[in-house]
């Protein structure tokens, strides 16, 4: 059997998992998911509205620690469905997501 070329076995056995974050804006124009499951990018998890005005976006991560925010029409808001907070680097606190295995 032929050995495959660039894949980790250990990192191939690690089970991801899907998470869903949803957020109330109804209002809202634009709402993106960042974090550092993203680099923090917005381009990667724009988030798509339900017709009651919920936000809702899901993603597949590895289990682990994640901080996250929502970006709102141009404007940070934390996640009012999750109180595990932590301090940021701005003088703010992120949203911290705890994927368990």
């Amino acid at each position: 059997m032929a050995k495959k070329r660039g894949v980790n076995p250990a990192k191939s056995m690690i089970q991801r998992k899907r998470v869903t974050l949803t957020l109330k804006a109804p209002n809202a124009e634009a709402v993106y998911l960042m974090g550092d499951f993203n680099q923090w990018n917005q381009k990667v998890h724009p988030m798509k509205q339900e017709e009651d005005g919920t936000w809702k976006k899901t993603i597949i991560v590895e289990p682990g620690r994640y901080e996250y925010r929502f970006l709102v029409d141009g404007r940070w808001r934390n996640d009012p469905a999750n109180d595990h907070l932590c301090p940021n680097c701005f003088g703010t606190e992120n949203n911290v997501l705890e994927v368990v295995k």
